[in-house]
């Protein structure tokens, strides 16, 4: 291993539970916010993991210490399996967000699972998990965490907008940045696919047979966290208590749910988006296979759209946290009060070292 890199495995496992992202950065010693990404995976979940994420949400604390313990074991064992995929390179630090189980800051709570202790007894490597616990305490919303990653790493776009389980945005500005939860995506849509009998709206086909409807619609755009300035996230919680109970109140086909959904997706990120021509917004995650997702975006977005390589649309995510827990391990800045509420700007994770 060359001295002046170090090499950093970031994990991330998204709410809409398609897989656990694996993404190995080789980051400059010196200047770490110059990278290149060596190697990159995404481990597919078995139905009986899809069932216990899925719900993982109803489980009791003894239940979930031990989902905890299990998912940072299965965790440790992809993550030896990665690195032999990469040619047995030494690893110096592996930076996991887990899975997220539940998240309220309001309510000062939240959880993501994946036991850092099991997953360096596993894999024997340095360790860096659970981000999100120190900000809440500081007051903050435990989210968004990516907005440095944007900042550091991705600073020739105006806008950085992933479209996951949740659309999330960073919006920057004279060297600041801006960021926070649009609205529920995939959460909501991979929802009415399943429906249809399929895991996802592959390339949009599903939606693009709908038609919109407006009343549903303009419910959707009137609800309560639209009307909320920031910061703000957003959990399944909200999916589950608030925005299903919604479209299901309407008695419509499920194509027009989507179709109907995707109009409320992209109405909500043009609300977000004081374009000018030039400016230049980086769209990356899952949502970018729908292209009728994608169509209206365009359709709505003055700016210069960008679709980056499938390696970083895929694990944009899993290479920020891989950055993010460099960044705790030197003990410097990764969580931005601006951004999540917190009282301070501070370097949160907590570590486990080999």
């Amino acid at each position: 291993m060359c001295s002046n890199y170090l090499y950093v495995i970031g994990i991330m496992s998204g709410t809409s539970i398609d897989g656990l992202d694996l993404c190995l950065v080789k980051f400059d010693k010196n200047i770490h916010s110059n990278y290149k990404i060596i190697n990159t995976y995404t481990y597919k979940y078995s139905e009986s993991w899809i069932t216990k994420l899925r719900n993982s949400i109803y489980f009791n604390k003894k239940e979930l210490k031990k989902l905890d313990i299990e998912f940072g074991n299965y965790i440790g064992d992809k993550v030896n399996i990665f690195v032999k995929k990469c040619g047995n390179v030494k690893i110096d630090l592996i930076s996991s967000h887990g899975h997220t189980i539940y998240h309220k800051p309001n309510q000062g709570i939240t959880l993501q699972i994946g036991n850092g202790e099991s997953i360096l007894k596993k894999t024997k490597s340095n360790v860096v998990c659970d981000f999100r616990t120190q900000d809440i305490k500081l007051g903050g919303q435990g989210a968004p965490l990516v907005p440095i990653g944007d900042l550091n790493l991705f600073g020739d776009y105006k806008y950085c907008l992933n479209i996951g389980g949740f659309c999330n945005i960073s919006i920057k500005k004279n060297k600041t940045i801006n960021a926070f939860d649009i609205s529920p995506a995939n959460t909501v849509l991979n929802y009415y696919s399943n429906k249809l009998g399929y895991d996802y709206d592959i390339d949009g086909k599903l939606s693009k047979q709908g038609k919109v409807n407006y009343k549903l619609l303009n419910d959707l755009n009137k609800m309560d966290y639209y009307k909320i300035s920031g910061p703000k996230s957003l959990g399944i919680e909200y999916v589950n208590e608030k925005v299903i109970p919604l479209i299901k109140s309407y008695s419509i086909n499920n194509s027009d749910i989507l179709k109907t959904y995707i109009e409320h997706i992209s109405y909500q990120i043009k609300k977000t988006i004081k374009e000018k021509k030039d400016d230049k917004i980086l769209i990356t995650g899952g949502g970018v296979f729908n292209k009728t997702l994608i169509q209206k975006i365009k359709d709505k977005v003055n700016c210069k759209i960008i679709i980056p390589k499938k390696e970083i649309i895929e694990h944009k995510e899993s290479l920020v946290f891989a950055y993010l827990g460099l960044l705790r391990y030197l003990n410097k800045i990764n969580c931005l009060s601006d951004v999540t509420g917190a009282n301070k700007d501070h370097s949160s994770g907590f570590i486990y070292k080999f």
